[in-house]
């Protein structure tokens, strides 16, 4: 336990005898609702031990100053509502009118709370100016890659019909089909005819026999949309 804690149990007095009675009678009557033992003792913040006040509410209750109820294995006690004043008329109005008052202070708190936390919404769904430079920079880029695309059309350089599209496309699938096909044939041909050479013989072999491994370029265009699936194919033109 820290020292400030220390300090601060330090601080408390604990009552006695006729002090800690009317602490507990006092307490219920002006809360006035029911209370265990250990909640009594808790929120006196030990001024009245537990046992203390256990044995408290129980003399209160057969004094009849309280009442005593039992729920289960759980005792409460409670102020005797009986022994209660009755509230005049007068404080009773002006409870309303102060309970009307603190509603509509409340109603206007959460008018004022559901503005700012809409207003909280919008300042976090604008960029900000990171994010706009990158947006902009994005935007820039894409304007300068249409103009280039459009370039042509202005020069008058007619357009490709979709028909001619379709046929370079077919013409590219078939060609590609080809070359996929063939070059598979190849690799399962050289892993066996490689199989027992090393690195090193296996590549003075390529090379004495003119064989032409695919570049970094080759494998740029397999990655590249030119490649892609035929369902993403037509979107490379978009």
């Amino acid at each position: 336990m820290s020292s400030k804690a220390k300090n601060a149990d330090a601080k408390v007095q604990v009552l006695k005898g006729q002090d800690a009675e009317d602490a507990v009678f006092d307490y219920l009557i002006k809360m006035n609702r029911p209370f265990g033992a250990v909640d009594v003792a808790a929120n006196l913040k030990g001024a009245v031990p537990k046992t203390a006040a256990q044995k408290i509410l129980v003399s209160l209750a057969e004094k009849g100053k309280i009442t005593q109820k039992l729920y289960g294995k759980t005792t409460f006690f409670v102020a005797t509502q009986a022994n209660l004043e009755d509230v005049p008329a007068e404080k009773l109005a002006a409870l309303e009118a102060e309970h009307k008052e603190a509603e509509e202070a409340n109603k206007v708190l959460q008018a004022e709370v559901r503005a700012a936390t809409a207003e909280l919404a919008k300042i976090k769904s604008t960029p900000t100016d990171t994010e706009l430079a990158s947006q902009l920079e994005d935007a820039a880029a894409t304007v300068k890659k249409t103009i280039t695309r459009l370039e042509p059309l202005r020069s008058g350089a007619p357009p490709i019909s979709p028909e001619e599209l379709a046929q370079l496309d077919a013409e590219w699938t078939k060609y590609r089909n080809d070359w996929v096909r063939r070059r598979k044939i190849f690799n399962t041909f050289w892993a066996l005819v490689t199989d027992a050479l090393p690195p090193q013989e296996s590549s003075a072999l390529a090379e004495d026999l003119g064989i032409e491994f695919d570049t970094a370029e080759h494998i740029s265009v397999e990655k590249g949309p030119l490649c892609a699936p035929p369902g993403v194919l037509g979107k490379r033109r978009r």
